[in-house]
């Protein structure tokens, strides 16, 4: 599993750092928020 990180949250958009391997564009990213919920992100864009 790639492991990154939130990076910063503009609006509806969120940057997220992978010190790895990018995700494929399409590919669903998950984090889990503070009440314990997973929150599911998909990837629309690299930047690199």
């Amino acid at each position: 599993m790639n492991k990154g990180t939130i990076s910063q949250i503009i609006g509806v958009v969120v940057d997220v750092a992978f010190s790895e391997k990018l995700p494929e564009i399409y590919n669903a990213l998950q984090t889990k928020m503070p009440d314990g919920k997973t929150l599911v992100l998909e990837v629309e864009q690299q930047r690199s």
